[in-house]
């Protein structure tokens, strides 16, 4: 495919000038509107889901229709459908607390207004997902959107840019292509607001740059989210469980289980389990069910990380019969590492592959302090039916989210907020708090015909006295 031309810097702004003119024109759409908004979004997935999956498959080089349905077009349609039921409650003025003010007739609101132009950097690992689920809450709550879309997403932006127009003005809505430091150009604009979902590195450097406009960023990173198996939980339930969601996509996914953390004397077995399970669901390396790694850097990458656990102690486990890669395909099977050194790139970076290390423990208390003692993660993932022992984990181990007793679903709620914490990210979309952090929370005071400052005013004197005294007796 050849790469198209990036569009100049000139085209950016002037799209950005387009929508900022529409806004103050429209400044706050109705639900109405908004509704169709929504739905115009649904409908365009619906009607061209079968090509979308095409274009995200060819972008991998192979990904499995099915997860693209199920973690890309799933979410996008079934999240829309939750948003329009409660959009009308999320735009309602608030009513604050009623004070000795309101005895008086004043009153006090919260009105939730958009904020205007919204951007969004997309990443290449669910391109259709992190692109269309922030639409729909910037929608949701008025606004309008630019998007950019990964330098590995290529098939799929070119489609989303030559269909779009079809559905959505470009004063509402447009794409763009990252052909070559567009990304840079884009995060230096003047959003009313910009969300990043990707490394930690390039969110620093997004964040700087919008840091010159003073623009609200959210930052969607990740980092090393730990599965955590306690001993009372059945271990072929975790094994199922864990090895579901970290082989998803081949394992890149910035919520996947990073590592796992197992009773001292049960990580063999986790192993035998692993080695079963695994086989039953990819006969082999080639099956069209299991995702391609992106790109040759990536899976270079990989490779180095497994060379470099096995060339410092670590037992290297291929879960596959066959051949543990293949380059043609950009394949990597399934692996499991044991004893890998602290200090190793698998333990001290993200791993974004089907690569999972085993650590053992012999306290709770081992594994939180060795978790507190890195990044804080996007996720934490605590398998216990002991109430008490995963409310310890929760309180004492701060991540951006937590699912108990599974994997990743904490994300695929429609009514929690999504966010990191720390350096897996800041800020929060998805549910009522995707709405309100693409809106204005505005306060507004209505003041009554007769101001209750009137017996305030200078020049003081006894009333003042008698009022004051009496407003902080």
């Amino acid at each position: 495919m050849k790469n198209p031309q990036p569009p100049p810097a000139s085209a950016l702004d002037e799209a950005l000038a387009l929508q900022r003119r529409a806004y103050l024109a429209h400044p706050v759409p109705t639900l109405r509107e908004r509704k169709a908004d929504l739905r115009t979004l649904q409908r365009f997935v619906r009607e061209h889901k079968d090509a979308l999956c095409d274009a995200i498959s060819a972008d991998y080089g192979h990904r499995s229709r099915h997860e693209t349905l199920l973690a890309e077009v799933f979410p996008v349609v079934d999240g829309i459908d939750h948003i329009l039921g409660q959009l009308g409650r999320w735009m309602k003025p608030q009513r604050r607390s009623v004070d000795w003010r309101n005895f008086l007739g004043a009153s006090n609101r919260v009105t939730a207004q958009p904020l205007g132009v919204v951007g969004v950097i997309v990443p290449w690992n669910f391109p259709l997902n992190l692109s269309l689920i922030p639409l729909s809450y910037i929608f949701a709550a008025g606004n309008r959107a630019m998007v950019k879309m990964s330098e590995n997403s290529r098939h799929l932006a070119a489609y989303l840019i030559a269909h779009i127009p079809a559905y959505f003005p470009p004063d509402k809505l447009q794409f763009f292509d990252e052909t070559g430091a567009v990304g840079i150009a884009f995060s230096r604009l003047k959003f009313d607001h910009l969300l990043f979902t990707g490394s930690g590195q390039t969110g620093r450097a997004v964040m700087a740059a919008a840091a010159q406009n003073l623009c609200p960023v959210t930052l969607e990173l990740g980092g090393k989210a730990p599965a955590i198996v306690c001993d009372d939980f059945p271990l072929r339930t975790a094994v199922e469980r864990i090895m579901f969601v970290k082989l998803l996509n081949a394992g890149q996914i910035c919520t996947t289980v990073d590592h796992a953390w197992l009773p001292a004397g049960k990580v063999n077995e986790f192993v035998t389990l692993a080695r079963t399970i695994v086989a039953a669901r990819y006969a082999q390396l080639s099956s069209t069910d299991y995702t391609s790694i992106i790109d040759q850097a990536s899976f270079d990458r990989l490779l180095a990380a497994l060379d470099d656990a096995r060339n410092r102690g670590a037992q290297v486990l291929c879960l596959l019969d066959g051949p543990a890669f293949d380059r043609r395909s950009r394949k990597i099977a399934p692996h499991i590492v044991l004893d890998a050194p602290s200090d190793c790139l698998l333990l001290q970076r993200e791993i974004f592959g089907p690569i999972l290390p085993l650590l053992s423990f012999t306290s709770i208390d081992e594994v939180i302090t060795q978790i507190n003692a890195g990044a804080r993660p996007l996720a934490v993932y605590p398998f216990s039916h002991d109430t008490r022992q995963v409310q310890k984990i929760i309180d004492h181990v701060m991540s951006g989210g937590v699912s108990v007793n599974d994997a990743l679903f904490h994300v695929g709620q429609h009514d929690l907020p999504f966010g990191g914490v720390g350096e897996s990210g800041m800020g929060h979309y998805h549910g009522h708090e995707g709405f309100e952090t693409f809106s204005k929370m505005r306060p507004v005071f209505y003041q009554t015909r007769l101001s209750t400052l009137k017996f305030l005013w200078p020049p003081y004197g006894k009333l003042a006295d008698r009022v004051l005294a009496f407003l902080i007796r």
